[in-house]
């Protein structure tokens, strides 16, 4: 396991939850993960979303060791994804870098497959992290009760990834038991999630970037990375007019719990 006081020299550890920094865009990732380590982020999650980026992921993992990996195949993957693809499973979720199963979930935006196939994949993953006792990541676009509905009959921790939906819909995913990952879009000009984050208690959230992706403000358009954490931090502490540090702090200790990082620190 991670080795944290190696890594952590004061009081405001950030963890990011959620990003993909085996994305090719990063074109020399030693300099990004050092200006990372510049910051107060000193935990990375990488998510996979098929075969490749999963085992990327862990390479990663293995190669920094504020790294760590998640692994899994995301719901656009539906039509590529072979039955044999998933004897991957058991030699990656024993390997002691990986912390969870994701990117899962559904995805009726893109209609790259039916609604069956992606909740046949998204429970089968379900069923892996179960037999793993390992927290998921859960993609839902335009899903939202089919994704509920499935969580609300499984027994497993997780983390509703890049969460951007209703107050009710937070309440409702908080009822049992998930994490919401907040990440650039509460940062971003016009959107809903303010009102959200706003009304839902720290205890239920936790920091991510979803880099490249969803970079903010005021740096949308560039690629984003996890030392833009304490952007989305800060923005939290504003919407709930609460100190940055408290948000630091709780934000961390929730990210442990869901990932059994807490007998680190």
């Amino acid at each position: 396991m991670l080795n944290f006081s190696s890594l952590y020299g004061g009081d405001n550890m950030l963890i990011d939850t959620h990003c993909h920094l085996q994305y090719e865009k990063y074109s020399n990732l030693d300099d990004v993960i050092c200006d990372i380590l510049k910051t107060d982020v000193k935990v990375i999650v990488v998510s996979g979303y098929d075969v490749k980026s999963s085992n990327d992921a862990i390479a990663l993992a293995h190669k920094y060791n504020n790294i760590y990996a998640t692994v899994g195949f995301h719901p656009d993957e539906c039509e590529n994804i072979k039955e044999s693809d998933f004897e991957n499973f058991d030699r990656w979720l024993k390997d002691d870098r990986v912390v969870g199963v994701g990117e899962i979930g559904l995805d009726y935006y893109h209609d790259v497959s039916t609604k069956e196939k992606q909740i046949e994949l998204f429970k089968k993953q379900i069923k892996i992290a179960q037999k793993y006792n390992k927290p998921i990541i859960v993609h839902n676009r335009d899903a939202s009760e089919d994704v509920y509905k499935i969580l609300s009959k499984e027994k497993v921790k997780g983390i509703l990834h890049c969460f951007n939906d209703t107050y009710e819909m937070a309440s409702r995913f908080v009822e049992l038991g998930y994490m919401l990952g907040i990440g650039g879009i509460v940062t971003f000009k016009k959107n809903n999630l303010k009102s959200v984050v706003e009304k839902i208690s720290l205890d239920n959230i936790v920091l991510e970037t979803d880099s490249p992706y969803l970079t903010p403000e005021p740096y949308r358009g560039r690629i984003n990375t996890p030392a833009n954490i304490p952007i989305i931090a800060t923005s939290i502490s504003k919407i709930k007019n609460i100190a940055y540090d408290e948000v630091v702090t709780k934000t961390t200790s929730n990210a442990c719990a869901i990932f059994d990082f807490e007998d680190q620190i």
